[in-house]
């Protein structure tokens, strides 16, 4: 009996073999694609509808209805003002713009003889960088459909296609490659969970080996590339670590917020939510170190009741004086665009979301030397931050007692001092990427 199940074991392991080579030449054959390709479509439908319903009840998705409406409309406009051969990047939203920023910047210098455009799919991203001055046309990506793909590619007309990270849509990838454009993937990274690596995964890997090159940020994303036949790829790093290095050599001085921190032991906490609030509230109603408090969201409602929490002298930025801010305890944050800028004046930096879907930009502050803390409940798929945690310069925290906890293990001087150049150190040796991509990109432009 052993010997017998032993052998119907090996036989049940062979035909799991087969049954899973069998489903993935389904998943592979040109019916199942056409039937997935079916299936994209109408859920590319139903979300458009979706997306109409939930404008009546969300101004960003009132934003997201609104763009597109004229967006054909203005990118013929906009493309027929400044004719030329155009590079086209598209970005997400405002993080992967952030990636794509040192690049768009760098071909702008290298390759003078190209206008840029500059796409993103969601308003958070278009309605913060709508005036973006290094890019020539700033539009909404149109919903991924066979027309619209093809409508947005006989206007402009791109030379080459740059996608940042994410975002791999059916229709336009399939255009562009029907055109012979050429199109990168860059910043891009992937993951074991991903649809592109399951057996039913066909119809979306056939998505990915229409790329022409994709610059990944770690070995693991080239690995799984290589498992599934995708073979045109290179380590090229993350753009994020060139963009925080850029934003350190071109920060300004911000005076309200020097005055406020000057001689004072500050805490920077940068694109929080609620319950990033609620884990620095114990601190700053203790009353002895500063806060400069940025939310990732800005709205009366937040901002009332953050002030309404506290126990010490707080005021917003817009009403703050330089001449008395000296005497805040806590300053808000209550405008766009500065949050890069102000890490430079914390001992400590707390990053919001990590208790939410996703941590936001940790490496802003990390280039400062600026030890950080964050949430402890959704940070474990960013590299950085498990990177950083290692080397005990980021620490994830639970509440406010562990924060507390932190902060005191960092008062102890050869602490900080290692903390502070771990973070320095790990941001500055993983710079470069931009520098890998103008390359391959001059070898098609030139």
């Amino acid at each position: 009996m052993r010997a017998l199940n032993v052998k119907d074991n090996q036989n049940r392991k062979v035909i799991g073999g087969l049954i899973v080579l069998c489903a993935k030449g389904v998943a592979e054959g040109s019916y199942f694609c056409d039937q997935m390709r079916l299936f994209y479509d109408g859920l590319i439908l139903f979300l458009r509808v979706a997306v109409r319903v939930g404008a009546w009840f969300s101004p960003k998705l009132a934003a997201f209805v609104k763009g597109r409406i004229s967006a054909f409309e203005m990118l013929r406009a906009n493309v027929g003002a400044k004719p030329g051969p155009y590079i086209w990047v598209h970005c997400a939203s405002l993080g992967e713009f952030e990636q794509g920023r040192p690049v768009i910047e760098e071909i702008r210098k290298s390759f003078p003889g190209y206008r840029v455009l500059l796409s993103f799919f969601s308003p958070s991203g278009y309605e913060v960088r709508k005036n973006y001055d290094a890019a020539d046309v700033v539009s909404y990506l149109p919903w991924d459909t066979s027309k619209n793909a093809r409508q947005w590619l006989s206007v402009v007309n791109p030379s080459l296609v740059i996608f940042v990270k994410y975002e791999y849509w059916h229709h336009y990838i399939a255009a562009i490659r029907e055109r012979e454009i050429p199109l990168l993937s860059i910043s891009a990274i992937f993951r074991p969970n991903q649809i592109y690596f399951k057996w039913y995964g066909g119809f979306y890997r056939r998505i990915l080996k229409k790329v022409n090159h994709f610059f990944v940020q770690n070995d693991d994303s080239e690995r799984l590339l290589t498992s599934i036949g995708v073979n045109q790829h290179t380590l090229g790093g993350d753009t994020r670590f060139d963009r925080v290095m850029q934003i350190v050599s071109q920060a300004r001085e911000i005076n309200l917020a020097a005055e406020f921190s000057r001689g004072s032991v500050v805490l920077v906490a940068g694109s929080i939510w609620p319950d990033d609030f609620d884990a620095l509230l114990p601190a700053m109603n203790e009353g002895q170190a500063k806060f400069i408090v940025a939310p990732h969201e800005i709205s009366e409602r937040f901002l009332t009741s953050m002030e309404n929490a506290l126990k010490v002298k707080h005021v917003r930025f817009s009403r703050a004086q330089v001449t008395d801010v000296s005497s805040y305890n806590v300053l808000f944050v209550d405008n766009v665009g500065m949050l890069s800028s102000l890490y430079r004046y914390g001992r400590y930096a707390f990053v919001g979301g990590g208790f939410r879907e996703g941590l936001h930009n940790i490496l802003e502050a990390a280039c400062y030397g600026v030890p950080v803390c964050f949430g402890n409940k959704a940070y474990d798929v960013y590299q950085e931050a498990n990177d950083l945690i290692a080397e005990k310069a980021a620490f994830a925290i639970a509440d406010s007692q562990e924060l507390r906890g932190t902060i005191q293990w960092l008062d102890q001087p050869d602490n900080y001092a290692h903390a502070s150049s771990a973070a320095r150190k790990y941001v500055v040796s993983r710079t470069g990427a931009t520098e890998k991509i103008l390359s391959y990109c001059n070898r098609l432009l030139k």
